[in-house]
């Protein structure tokens, strides 16, 4: 009995959770775009970061080497491109507005 019990729960339980979720609202489809272009914008400041701190490592590794009579020759590498502040998502197409009768 008490199997039979314990199945039932877990069977109730399994349907609950497959259970189809309504969808998202505009609202919160817009929260949704901003909060991903704001996970995008960190990522670009941190490559930048990461970016900028190769560098000076580079450049240090560099000076220590010239001071030791060792010659160095840096690996060509992309320059480092500065995100700038966060502007926000981008805004949705608004629907146009109709043409008003003169």
């Amino acid at each position: 009995m008490r199997h039979l019990l314990t199945a039932t729960v877990l069977a109730t339980a399994a349907a609950g959770a497959l259970a189809k979720l309504p969808p998202l609202s505009d609202e919160a489809k817009a929260k949704a775009a901003e909060a991903a272009a704001k996970t995008a914008h960190g990522n670009k400041v941190a490559d930048f970061q990461l970016c900028k701190a190769m560098e000076r490592v580079a450049a240090r590794y560099a000076g220590e080497a010239g001071k030791a009579g060792k010659s160095v020759t840096p690996t060509p590498t992309p320059a480092c491109v500065d995100p700038g502040p966060f502007g926000g998502a981008a805004p949705a197409a608004a629907p146009a507005a109709p043409a008003k009768k003169t």
